[in-house]
């Protein structure tokens, strides 16, 4: 008979074993960062998406700019990459993630690479189990090593935000060939798990490692549905179908990926690539213009119906557009200055002169959506959120009754001069002999970076809206590939950009706001901002378990972010506008990001 002690002992090990196994994660098809995923595990594809859709012919896109790397995951020319590579917007057409985010939910995610996960109800860790199709373009299996090197390498010689992403890791490790678990720090939030969903996956047997941060026009091994036909740098690129495509028959699959072949095109300028356009040079032009949609189409091809110009709606926020000072700069350190130089752009004249009042004004940086804060007072939520930071939001942000100014629409309106010049007064700046200056007598004076004709008419209106006080404005337009370079450095006084916004803002946020990116070359905070403020609102975001609490810390960041006047707001254009050839097809369902061009096709192709 064995001892009590020892039976004792049997039966803690034996209701341990039960705990551990009824808690433990169970694999699963999908993860959403709020709730759970809206398709059931047996889901057979995206609900925009065309399973049916013909598979064949070919589509060219036509960008402005140039290309000379195949690498997109370092830091030496991150935005002179040749698109297509890792490309959202067109499909990651080489690389692929371990996971697929559908367009019709705020931010899920559905097995790619990775066939199931296992995570926790905490979101301590999360487990990648990788589809055992999975196969590299050269034949060979994607393994957990490949996983683990991906993460090792891009942590070493890649770029931000991949660089980063080990330092919310606690723990990589290998679960058999298939499988990788990451545990994850205290810190790391609950989209993090989401955030390590989105990363590609590497070759390890085909990467040159020592080499890997200098650029090369060596096409890779890769596991997506295409790969490198042709290239000539800066030029044009080639991308081929992969008839051998491991993944073409997983739903997550099915109805993307549809062209033969898919070119992109790259030209000089904005002008220079409607032009070719219009002669049929690529087949298909998102118009960002209001003014080019209503009077630039007769052009042959759309009066014989060759083209087609189409509007599709959206369900997203509309983001943030506009000029944005760079706070590096000690001249625009104080913020009454940068909300008194704000003030001073006159949209409503830009909007009748310039685009036949075709835009609506920017004021939030989640405009258009249930995550904007105008209009709206704080609740309670948002109250205890900002409690610590009682200078961070100005009341009128507050309390919801904020409004960038109206003006009378003649460019000079001197009510509202009047107001910025009492905050540039309290900002320490004069009127004298017709020039603001400072205490000593130094007129203030800043350079705008421009890109393009029609971001320097936009420069040229506020620059004569800023002389009225005495303040110099240079308007400097500099080709593309000076663009990218001193934006990733960020050598500028202030610049032209757009901070595109979704239904779930995130991690992103580090990279665009937080204190951590303020110094780091090649992240998106082109603002230079590092307040403990954005910083708490962005973790906030990052921790909010329930939906409301979600919405109550975006709110707040955005009251921060509008009362920090880091950008002088311009202006959105509701709607997607994009002419394509006829013989494109899509499917009939728009996702709430619009319309997704991975998933369209030729219809000659039947």
């Amino acid at each position: 008979m064995r001892p009590i002690s020892t039976l004792v002992s049997c039966f803690l090990l034996l209701v341990a074993a039960a705990t551990t196994t009824a808690g433990a994660a169970q694999p699963t098809h999908g993860i959403a960062s709020h709730g759970e995923p809206a398709l059931p595990p047996d889901y057979t594809h995206f609900p925009y998406a065309n399973p049916n859709a013909p598979k064949g012919g070919k589509i060219t896109y036509g960008v402005v700019g140039t290309y000379d790397n195949l690498n997109p995951f370092i830091l030496k020319s991150m935005r002179t990459t040749a698109r297509g590579m890792w490309d959202p917007e067109y499909g990651h057409l080489t690389y692929e993630p371990l996971m697929r985010r559908s367009r019709d939910e705020p931010f899920t995610l559905y097995g790619l690479l990775a066939e199931t996960i296992e995570i926790d109800d905490d979101r301590t860790y999360i487990q990648f189990n990788l589809n055992p199709k999975a196969r590299w373009s050269d034949g060979e299996p994607v393994t957990a090593d490949d996983i683990i090197f991906t993460f090792e390498i891009l942590e070493a010689k890649g770029r931000p935000p991949y660089s980063n992403r080990m330092d919310k890791i606690a723990k990589m490790e290998k679960r058999g060939e298939r499988s990788v678990r990451f545990t994850l720090k205290e810190d790391a939030g609950r989209e993090f798990p989401l955030i390590l969903g989105l990363m590609p996956v590497l070759p390890k047997h085909a990467t040159d490692a020592e080499n890997f941060d200098r650029t090369t026009f060596d096409p890779p091994v890769t596991s997506g549905p295409y790969r490198i036909k042709s290239f000539k740098p800066g030029e044009r690129i080639t991308y081929e179908r992969r008839p051998d495509y491991w993944a073409s028959g997983l739903p997550v699959a099915a109805g993307f990926h549809n062209y033969d072949e898919v070119i992109v095109e790259y030209f000089l300028s904005d002008s220079a690539q409607f032009e070719a356009f219009k002669k049929g040079v690529f087949d298909l032009f998102p118009d960002g213009s209001p003014i080019t949609w209503e009077r630039s189409y007769n052009f042959p091809a759309v009066e014989r119906g060759d083209v087609i110009k189409a509007i599709f709606e959206q369900e997203i926020p509309a983001g943030m557009f506009g000029f944005v000072f760079n706070t590096r700069r000690p001249v625009f350190q104080d913020v009454r200055l940068r909300r008194g130089l704000a003030m001073l752009f006159d949209f409503e004249w830009v909007n009748k002169n310039l685009f036949n009042n075709a835009y609506r004004r920017t004021e939030s940086y989640f405009q258009h959506s249930d995550l904007s804060s105008i209009g709206r007072p704080a609740n309670a939520l948002e109250i205890e959120l900002l409690a610590p930071f009682p200078d961070a939001v100005e009341p009128s942000v507050f309390d919801g009754t904020y409004h960038v100014p109206e003006s009378d629409g003649t460019g000079r309106d001197r009510d509202i001069q009047r107001q910025a010049l009492k905050l540039l007064n309290e900002a320490g700046y004069t009127i004298r002999d017709g020039k603001l200056v400072d205490g000593d007598g130094t007129q203030l004076a800043f350079e705008v970076m421009t890109q393009n004709e029609g971001q320097e008419k936009v420069a040229l209106a506020y620059q004569r809206n800023l002389e009225a006080l005495g303040i110099e404005l240079r308007v400097r337009t500099v080709d593309d590939a000076q663009y990218q370079q001193r934006s990733q450095s960020y050598d500028y006084d202030m610049i032209v950009k757009k901070y595109p916004a979704s239904l779930s803002p995130g991690a992103e946020q580090l990279w665009r706001w937080g204190s951590q990116s303020r110094d780091v070359q090649g992240t998106f905070n082109y603002a230079g901002t590092a307040d403990p403020a954005i910083d708490a609102m962005i973790q906030a975001m990052l921790d909010a378990r329930l939906q409301e609490e979600f919405v109550a810390a975006v709110r707040a960041f955005d009251r921060v972010l509008i009362s920090g006047h880091y950008v002088v707001p311009l202006y959105y254009l509701p709607g997607q506008r994009v002419a394509y050839r006829a013989r494109l097809q899509h499917p009939e369902k728009t996702s709430i990001y619009g319309y997704q061009l991975p998933t369209w096709w030729d219809g000659d192709a039947r």
